[in-house]
């Protein structure tokens, strides 16, 4: 597999291994993927939980140019 990075990315890369915290290249970038995976998912459940909790709420008499109006006279006023 091939993988293009920026000149940041290498140089990030290239600072981690020198400063020990990882022997090589292969070395971080399983571990940043194993972070990715952690992060996404956290991401996909507090978003699942959220539109459960609008599913599950009481259900509101405004309608959306109601919702709208309101946030502008907020962000105004």
């Amino acid at each position: 597999m091939n993988v293009s990075l920026t000149k940041k990315q290498k140089e990030y890369i290239e600072n981690q291994i020198e400063s020990g915290d990882f022997q090589n290249a292969s070395e971080l970038v399983r571990d940043a993927l194993r972070l990715h995976e952690t992060y996404r998912h956290r991401v996909i459940v507090d978003l699942k939980a959220e539109i459960e909790k609008g599913w599950s709420g009481a259900t509101s008499n405004r309608n959306v140019k109601d919702i709208i109006d309101s946030k502008r006279r907020n962000k105004t006023g």
